[in-house]
């Protein structure tokens, strides 16, 4: 369904304290909104993340598919605390000039309900959507009526999707109270079914890691992905690698080679940190963020994941205290040869023919690498020198000492 001259109108009287942050330490970044009333109370509050993926068609036939992930321009007008009875809260949100988002919620007797999404975008962007075929304002109406308790906050730090026609929507990350109580966010915490089963592990700092108990069965090497994320002006992050996931779990070892061709990403870009999401059927998020330290060097600092194993259970780790693939800005990193990030004691990651730039990328491709020590061969030539001197200098020696005894023996025979 179309819908034409879509909008949305603040209302009056209402204070509103808007925030769109940039979460250095913790997973990613995110929408962030406290809301308040005329007494100036908390009466919403919400922090999360989402993208989306639009399939469309273009003039020649042919299907583009275009995600949406940068909201760093996102406005809120038409937010709202709304009331009890006839109109209840509203999250709206505007990003960039052609997309629009809002939720609402519903109250009954002692709970309260995420009701429904709607999304809207316009085809008439033709930076986003080049060569559209149909053009104007398309709408996607998600019904959720998601019930949560009373006086306690929403949680859903896994992936979910929500699909209908040709878009997709992704959220992830989520924290969310309406009717806020005396203005004050609850502490008392509502899971989503994902999370409830999930593991959950506390952060490590990046130290020495210690080998994991049990031995994995080695298993053959992982195909080579490329991936990228746009951010509306065009590329802004490119990764080339093939990984391979080392997971320990109750003493038990499970291998997983990541199969690009059934892998989706997505991601999103600001000026000091990027985002590369992957995720498939059995991997509910392994995200990557990079960050630039010193203005002038990037690095990987946090690596995040969620996996479905094969006996039923959910592992799940972060550790945002990483330090791997330094390189300048403006340039990539490059490591052909095999690589291990170690996230923690019982989480690590092998990479094969790496290459990523997460900053400045320029008209979709590569600038020059820095190689990784592994790949760098002229290292090897003072090693191969010095081993070569050392070897005749021990020859000179041994013969030296060899003659030296002969030449004595025939002394003692005189």
């Amino acid at each position: 369904m179309v819908y034409r001259g879509l909008g949305f109108f603040p209302v009056p009287g209402l204070g509103l304290v808007l925030l769109c942050v940039v979460l250095g330490a913790i997973r990613s970044y995110a929408l962030e909104l406290n809301l308040t009333d005329s007494d100036k109370a908390t009466c919403l509050y919400a922090k999360w993340q989402m993208n989306f993926k639009i399939r469309y068609e273009t003039t020649s036939n042919h299907y583009k598919n275009v995600t949406i992930a940068d909201n760093g321009t996102a406005t809120y007008n038409g937010s709202i605390c709304g009331d009890d009875h006839q109109s209840g809260p509203k999250i709206a949100v505007q990003f960039g000039s052609s997309f629009s988002w809002s939720v609402n919620f519903t109250k009954e007797m002692a709970a309260y309900s995420i009701d429904s999404i709607l999304f809207s975008y316009n085809t008439n962007d033709s930076t986003t959507f080049p060569e559209a075929k149909d053009k104007g304002i398309v709408t996607v109406y998600e019904p959720v009526a998601i019930e949560i308790p009373l006086n306690n906050i929403f949680r859903c730090k896994s992936l979910s999707a929500l699909k209908k026609n040709d878009v997709v929507q992704q959220y992830w990350d989520i924290l969310v109270q309406a009717f806020v109580q005396n203005g004050t966010v609850s502490t008392k915490e509502f899971l989503c079914d994902k999370d409830k089963t999930s593991t959950t592990v506390a952060p490590v700092i990046h130290t020495t890691v210690p080998s994991p108990t049990v031995t994995p069965t080695p298993k053959g090497k992982p195909e080579v992905g490329t991936y990228s994320v746009n951010n509306g002006n065009g590329t802004c992050l490119l990764a080339t690698m093939g990984l391979q996931l080392n997971i320990t779990q109750d003493k038990a070892v499970s291998v997983i080679n990541i199969n690009p061709n059934t892998t989706d990403f997505t991601g999103s870009c600001r000026p000091q940190t990027a985002l590369l999401k992957l995720n498939s059927s059995n991997i509910n998020y392994l995200d990557f963020v990079f960050a630039v330290k010193n203005e002038n060097r990037f690095y990987l600092k946090e690596v995040s994941v969620s996996v479905n194993l094969g006996n039923g259970s959910v592992f799940s780790f972060v550790n945002s205290n990483l330090s791997y693939w330094d390189a300048p800005l403006g340039s990539s990193y490059m490591c052909n040869k095999e690589q291990t990030v170690s996230v923690s004691g019982t989480f690590q990651i092998n990479t094969f023919n790496l290459r990523v730039q997460p900053f400045n990328v320029m008209e979709g491709k590569y600038s020059t690498a820095q190689e990784c020590s592994l790949d760098d061969d002229t290292i090897l030539i003072p090693i191969i020198v010095g081993a070569g001197l050392s070897g005749l200098i021990i020859v000179i020696v041994i013969a030296y000492l060899i003659g030296r005894r002969k030449s004595y023996a025939g002394y003692q025979t005189l």
